[in-house]
């Protein structure tokens, strides 16, 4: 099945698809007749002599270098060869195929001046899993994402290394393996393809899918705790929530309530209980995890516009225009990226505080210290507790915001710049640490649950116990719990089983 993006409309679902699955996809016509507008344009006014930044000059604080005609495509390959000076490990694959899909749609947006055959190449390379091997450091998020485009469009000229159905081989050798045929640059085409933000998007929207899925998750993992801290269900009656009015808020509450509906150890609670309200951990979690929801949902929207824009320079405009402007400066991007990390973070802030109710005898409500059978000769979930305090403490210092940072580059020509790519990059980091803070939650709260018993817990809820246990037995000796947590922080991270949005609760892309 082919997927068919219109660029300027493509939608964060599809681009969420892309992520995780290997796709085919097309473009529109429509956007390919802009393309060849764009071409036609770019040629015309090539033709007539016109000094152009980046087609006819050299680049940076070496803009009023004037280049010979000769010289256009040599120049052009050069720019792409002395740009691939990135660092570090490669970027995932499945995020370099999303970097491939958003340059091509912003390409498809005909203001670059392509031609058509780079869009197809791009695409043909995504469907035969031909991916550019891109190091992941090296980009400012100034005039783009320099270095690491630079190393996606090496590939398209034959050069370079790529990951070839997996395999790392070099670039000439896998587009013949295929039965494709590199390109050579013309006047532009190198500096379209450098030019832009689509690895700092690509990072940011990964970083964003993965995010909000944590989220959601985040409010099973609530219930368990709930439940087995024996918490009241009144701080989620809907008009509360109502009154105030936000989206994530209202969701949340509603999501708590049809997990926590007919459990017999939130009823029992009214019985012989002195507390008159529950800690802010339990008390206020739609109002945190909700408003983090909220936060996720408006940094989306940032980004599902910017994987659609056009961001390279000069842009060619539709009175046949070409002007150098600013678009492939990422401070959208890593604004929102800030954005997500600071949710992120306030997630996992608040679930710890969850874990730590749990193993404290004198805020558990009944529950033994440390949720071990028998403790002192037994220390239970004592250390899993620190390890998630640790994990919590990492992500609050990752979620200081990247966008405030800023150091002249270019010999002062690109003097202020938006950090966006490892804003983003550290985005997958942050979900990885929260996906074990909420797997340690799952095993608190399934084990506090199951110490309840005879009483027991809702319906919805003990099939979440029931899935829990597949990868994590209970406790009932001490044991390495470092394997549970690796077991727990992957279902938690990779399955939609507790992954659940319920009736009536927006999904990401609205």
């Amino acid at each position: 099945m082919t997927m068919i993006l219109a660029p300027g409309r493509t939608t964060l679902a599809q681009l969420e698809t892309i992520y995780r699955d290997k796709v085919r996809f097309e473009l529109t016509p429509e956007s390919l007749d802009a393309v060849r507008v764009g071409e036609s344009r770019l040629v015309d006014r090539i033709k007539s002599n016109e000094i152009i930044y980046g087609v006819n000059t050299g680049f940076g604080k070496l803009a009023s270098v004037r280049i010979d005609d000769e010289n256009l495509v040599s120049l052009q390959r050069n720019l792409v060869r002395s740009h691939c000076a990135g660092f570090g490990e490669p970027l995932p694959r499945n995020i370099v195929r999303l970097v491939m899909v958003l340059k091509c749609l912003s390409l498809g947006r005909g203001a670059s001046g392509v031609r058509e055959v780079v869009i197809e190449l791009l695409q043909a390379m995504v469907e035969a899993d031909i991916i550019p091997v891109i190091p992941a450091q090296g980009s400012v998020g100034a005039s783009g994402d320099l270095a690491p485009l630079a190393h996606m469009a090496a590939a398209l000229i034959g050069e370079g290394e790529v990951f070839y159905k997996g395999e790392k081989v070099l670039s000439s050798k896998a587009l013949e393996l295929a039965g494709l045929k590199s390109i050579v640059l013309q006047a532009k085409e190198g500096l379209a393809l450098l030019n832009g933000t689509q690895v700092s998007t690509a990072l940011a929207l990964a970083g964003l899918f993965g995010a909000w899925r944590l989220a959601i998750t985040s409010i099973t993992t609530t219930a368990l705790s709930i439940d087995a801290a024996m918490g009241s269900s009144a701080p989620f009656h809907d008009e509360i929530h109502q009154l105030r009015g936000h989206r994530g808020q209202i969701d949340s509450a509603k999501r708590l309530r049809e997990l926590l509906q007919g459990s017999e150890i939130l009823e029992s609670h009214q019985v012989g209980d002195e507390r008159v309200q529950d800690p802010y951990c339990l008390r206020c979690a739609p109002q945190v995890i909700g408003a983090c929801m909220d936060q996720l949902q408006q940094a989306g929207e940032t980004l599902r516009i910017e994987a659609n824009a056009a961001t390279d320079n000069p842009l060619i405009l539709s009175d046949g225009s070409i002007i150098s402007g600013g678009n492939f400066h990422a401070e959208p991007v890593a604004l929102a990226a800030d954005q997500i990390a600071i949710a992120i973070s306030e997630i996992g802030c608040i679930a710890q505080r969850r874990i730590a109710l749990l193993v404290d005898p004198s805020l558990s409500f009944g529950l033994p210290a440390f949720l071990a059978p028998g403790p002192g000769l037994k220390s239970g979930l004592m250390i899993a507790e620190v390890t998630s305090a640790a994990l919590m403490s990492e992500n609050k210092a990752l979620a200081n915001p990247r966008s405030i940072d800023s150091t002249p580059t270019s010999a002062n020509q690109e003097d202020h710049v938006s950090m966006a790519c490892h804003a983003a990059r550290r985005l997958l980091e942050m979900n990885k640490n929260l996906s074990a803070i909420l797997g340690i939650e799952s095993m608190a709260g399934s084990q506090g649950i199951e110490l309840r018993a005879p009483l027991q817990t809702s319906d919805r809820l003990k099939k979440v116990v029931s899935k829990i246990r597949k990868h994590c037995p209970s406790l009932v000796d001490d044991r390495m719990v470092s394997v549970d947590i690796v077991k727990l922080a992957e279902l938690v991270h990779e399955s939609d089983e507790l992954c659940v949005l319920g009736d009536g609760v927006a999904a990401l892309d609205i």
